[in-house]
C-alpha cells in the first residue's frame, strides 16, 4: 500500500494555495476517475486534495442571460434544477445522461471537464454552447480551453471555479451511449446562438471533443437535418476501438448530429 496525505479545504483560496505548495498532487472532485484509477494502481498521488466540501465551488444562479454552475454542482443537481432546464433544458438533459444514478449524484461537472475524457457528455455542451470557464487564476474561454484527449488549458496550479454558458436561442443534445459504460461514444451538441450556429462532438474525435465547422456552415442558411446530407467526416480523425472503428463513428457523427437537430423543433 502506498502512502498518500489528504488533504480536505474548505476555501477555494486555501485549496489553491494546498496545490500550489504541495508536491506530487492530484485533485479530488467527485471521484468518479481518479478512484478507480488509484485502485488500480494507475495513479499514486503523494498528495490529494479533496474539493467536495467547498461550498464556493456549488450552486447554479441565471442571470442577465447567463447561466452560471459552480465546478462541484454533482450532475444530479443540473440534471434536476428547475432553473437549467427552464434556461437550457439541453444541458439538463445532458446531465441526465451520464452514467449511473451512483456517478451522477457524486460526479462534477468540474471534475468532468478538467479530466477532458474523449467520451464524457460535458465538453460537448461546454464548446457547443461557447462557454467560458473560471479558475482561480483567469478566465478561458471554451474555444481555448480544450487542447487534445485528457489535455486542457489548464495549468497545474489552476482550479476550475465555475462555467458561465450563455443562454442559447435553443440547444440540443443526442448521444449514441455504449451500453455499459453510458459514456458516448458519439455525442454532439447543437446550439442556435446570437452568433450562428455551434456543433460540438464528443466520443468520436481522436483528439477529444471538436468542433464539427463543416456542419456548422452548412447549418447557418439552413438549420434542418438534411443540410447536412452532403457533408461527410474524415475517419482518419476520429477513433477506433473495440466498440466502433474511425468509419463507423464518422458516420455516427452525422447520425446523431441530425438527431440533434430534429430536437431543435
Amino acid at each position: 500500500m502506498y502512502q498518500t496525505t489528504y488533504h480536505r479545504p474548505s476555501t477555494v483560496q486555501e485549496a489553491a494555495s494546498l496545490l500550489a505548495s504541495a508536491e506530487d498532487v492530484k485533485l479530488l472532485a467527485g471521484g468518479q476517475t481518479l478512484i478507480p484509477t488509484m485502485k488500480q494502481r494507475l495513479a499514486a498521488p503523494a498528495n490529494l486534495i479533496d474539493l467536495g466540501r467547498i461550498a464556493e465551488l456549488k450552486g447554479i444562479t441565471v442571470s442577465g442571460g447567463t447561466v452560471t454552475i459552480g465546478a462541484g454542482t454533482t450532475h444530479a443537481e443540473v440534471h434536476t434544477s428547475a432553473d437549467v432546464k427552464a434556461a437550457i433544458p439541453a444541458l439538463a438533459k445532458l446531465a441526465g445522461g451520464i452514467g449511473d444514478p451512483h456517478v451522477r449524484h457524486l460526479g462534477t461537472i468540474g471534475g468532468s471537464v478538467a479530466n477532458n475524457d474523449p467520451a464524457a457528455d460535458y465538453p460537448s455542451a461546454v464548446l457547443g454552447l461557447g462557454a467560458t470557464v473560471v479558475t482561480t487564476k483567469r478566465e478561458i474561454p471554451a474555444d481555448d480551453f480544450f487542447a487534445g484527449m485528457f489535455t486542457t488549458a489548464l495549468e497545474e496550479d489552476e482550479i476550475i471555479v465555475r462555467f458561465v454558458f450563455p443562454v442559447p436561442r435553443k440547444a440540443a443534445y443526442a448521444k449514441f451511449a455504449n451500453p455499459a459504460s453510458r459514456y458516448a461514444m458519439t455525442g454532439v451538441f447543437v446550439a442556435v446562438t446570437g452568433d450562428g450556429v455551434r456543433v460540438a462532438v464528443t466520443g468520436a474525435g481522436s483528439d477529444g471533443v471538436f468542433r464539427w465547422m463543416d456542419a456548422e456552415a452548412a447549418l447557418a442558411s439552413d438549420l434542418s437535418p438534411s443540410a447536412l446530407d452532403g457533408l461527410s467526416l474524415d475517419p482518419s480523425g476520429m477513433l477506433s476501438d473495440i466498440h466502433g472503428d474511425a468509419a463507423y463513428r464518422a458516420n455516427l457523427v452525422k447520425v446523431m448530429a441530425k438527431r440533434a437537430l430534429a430536437a431543435l423543433g
